[in-house]
């Protein structure tokens, strides 16, 4: 098994590759195959699939989302262990025609995605990534991941003299006071209608192309479309006089998407697992690629011969949805229930709600906390203020999709949906170590 301070690096660093969900679907499978997964494709006959031990396959949609399976038992008999987290965050997106030129300078107009906190993205140095759909030599659609690395926006914040009551009262107008600037124009040309950004895009997808070194890779001729994410530069770290933190970026929920993969490959149980990381959990899940679709199911109807077996499959199933959840900050304590506020590096938690907003029950709480007791891990639980609202998590959605047994559970966080987020150096590690024993060894 690995150590704390191996894992943390390793999560950092995966963390730091993934500045999109393309980016942490394209990764991931590069860890999978590394382990000998093999690909699957939803257009291709999966005959390759029956109940001999020890398969190990990955199937990916839309780029964004992926499902990770062991399969080494009858399925219809004992189920599956599974973990479900999502590959996205909240974070500034480009729009489709970005481009304003407003007093010799070039910026991007952008949406925001998901419930972003949006004080913190002013004076942080942003680079741009995501996935760029474009037309080949050959007149054939292609897709192509491209991330500038190196910081090329900033959205500066107004000088304190210029908004005197900043500090007391500041909102936020999200069409005209996030549009991230790019560069300097010209000063005799100031509207510069030589700036286009899909011409820009265009010769970043062609180097990118030219670093691949594929013989038979076309040039890329026309941008067709784009699904690019502002991120901030600075790299993740691990601060604290005793080391007791990590910070970054996304950390909800790219820690919990690697912390599963790293279970589902690392054990050498005999059970079924299963690890599925979907896209658009930020904004409700509702797509193909999201938790509300039918990417699970469909997998899952894909290993058993018909409804009913599918069935009998589920009641012998557990899903963990594993999300971050809201550490108790000391600045804010009255935010917690005083018998309910996690603390970091006291190991994961559970995630109650009696209202269904997390699917966790007596039974599936039981279920978790022994293996967190086997694992020799601390657990904690979470139970929002009564005068609160609760959030939600793909927890609910799995559970009443397809009637399977699910717990909600997550690394306790500060900060979380701001540009950089903390949570504890051990808690991740924690929660690999309690997944670990679920996925091979708990009942």
């Amino acid at each position: 098994m690995q150590q704390n301070e191996d894992f943390i690096h390793g999560l950092l660093d995966f963390v730091k590759k993934s500045p999109t969900p393309f980016h942490a679907v394209q990764n991931m499978v590069g860890i999978l195959e590394g382990a000998g997964f093999k690909r699957l494709n939803e257009k291709e006959q999966w005959g390759v699939i029956n109940n001999q031990p020890d398969q190990r396959y990955f199937v990916t949609r839309n780029d964004s989302s992926l499902i990770a399976l062991t399969l080494n038992q009858p399925l219809v008999e004992f189920g599956l262990h599974m973990v479900g987290a999502h590959t996205d965050s909240p974070c500034l997106k480009v729009k489709p025609n970005p481009e304003i030129t407003k007093h010799h300078y070039l910026q991007l107009g952008v949406e925001v995605y998901g419930g972003a906190l949006l004080n913190p993205w002013f004076d942080r140095d942003l680079s741009l990534a995501g996935r760029v759909s474009y037309l080949n030599e050959n007149g054939h659609i292609k897709h192509q991941l491209i991330d500038w690395e190196k910081a090329i926006a900033v959205i500066p914040s107004l000088a304190i003299h210029l908004d005197r009551e900043a500090n007391e009262q500041h909102s936020i107008n999200k069409q005209t006071d996030l549009p991230p600037i790019l560069m300097k124009l010209a000063a005799h040309n100031p509207d510069n209608d030589e700036v286009n950004f899909n011409q820009l895009l265009l010769e970043l997808v062609n180097d990118k192309i030219a670093s691949l070194q594929c013989n038979d890779a076309q040039k890329a001729m026309k941008i067709l479309d784009y699904e690019l994410s502002f991120y901030d530069v600075q790299a993740p770290a691990v601060v604290g006089l005793n080391d007791d933190f990590i910070t970054s970026a996304r950390l909800d929920n790219l820690l919990s998407c690697y912390t599963g993969l790293m279970a589902l490959i690392e054990g050498d149980g005999d059970k079924n697992t299963l690890l599925i990381c979907t896209d658009h959990e930020e904004i409700g899940s509702m797509s193909a690629a999201g938790a509300q679709g039918n990417f699970l199911e469909a997998v899952l109807r894909r290993l058993v011969h018909n409804d009913e077996d599918l069935s009998r499959m589920l009641a012998s199933s557990l899903m963990v949805s594993a999300d971050n959840a809201h550490a108790v900050h000391p600045n804010f304590a009255n935010r917690h229930d005083e018998n309910h506020g996690p603390i970091l590096n006291e190991g994961p938690v559970i995630k109650m709600n009696a209202n269904q907003r997390y699917a966790t029950n007596s039974e599936t709480s039981a279920l978790f906390k022994q293996c967190c007791v086997l694992a020799g891990v601390p657990v904690q639980s979470f139970v929002v203020r009564s005068d609160m609202a609760c959030g939600s998590t793909i927890g609910p959605i799995t559970a009443s999709n397809l009637g399977v047994r699910t717990v909600d559970v997550g690394v306790p966080t500060f900060a979380m949906h701001s540009i950089r987020e903390l949570a504890g150096s051990l808690d991740a590690f924690y929660l690999y170590r309690a997944l670990r024993q679920y996925f091979h060894e708990c009942a």
